[in-house]
């Protein structure tokens, strides 16, 4: 009897978990993707060509700047003091240096403005997301990583997240569907 009775716990255990482990739906979707097709990202990408072009403008022009003053110093160097050759030497090595730092912070510049301009776009992403997840009874949903296999290892074929995401959005969904299989 008492066999019995501690198998029964087992099985209503087992069953317990079981049923709990049902009520877990998980799916991926390409985030990647999503944001590529939002409307937003034509203009994001003007913005940042934009900025980009300014930012190539502004280090095209201190360089020339700099070579101007490396040239000047080449041709008077033969008639300068070794005093004034030894200045002008340490003016340009601190020029170089500047230019080189200012190239460093244009690269971070560069990041920070196209940070900028995303964030507002993949938030209403991930909100879309976190809706469509919480709609469709989701428990879990892993992004697709580009060149990288997903972190999910099995998912139903029916899954189509990133589809219903674009829905969401209102963003048509591209002929032939969506890549990447089970979306």
């Amino acid at each position: 009897m008492k066999a019995k009775f501690i198998l029964s716990a087992i099985a209503i255990f087992c069953v317990g978990f079981v049923a709990q482990a049902q009520e877990v739906k998980i799916g991926y979707t390409n985030v990647e993707l999503i944001m590529d097709l939002m409307p937003e990202m034509e203009q994001i990408g003007a913005d940042i060509q934009d900025y980009s072009q300014q930012l190539q403008t502004q280090i095209q022009t201190k360089t020339s700047d700099f070579q101007r003053q490396v040239q000047a110093y080449q041709q008077a160097a033969q008639t300068m003091t070794e005093e004034a050759r030894n200045a002008k030497e340490q003016e340009l090595t601190k020029v170089n240096q500047d230019l080189e730092k200012y190239r460093e912070d244009s690269q971070l510049s560069y990041q920070r403005k196209l940070q900028e301009l995303l964030e507002p776009v993949q938030t209403k992403v991930f909100n879309a997301i976190n809706a469509v997840a919480a709609e469709n009874n989701y428990t879990h949903i892993f992004s697709e990583s580009a060149g990288q296999a997903p972190v999910l290892l099995y998912t139903r074929d029916d899954d189509k997240f990133t589809e219903l995401v674009l829905t969401k959005l209102g963003i048509p969904i591209p002929q032939g569907g969506v890549q990447g299989g089970s979306n």
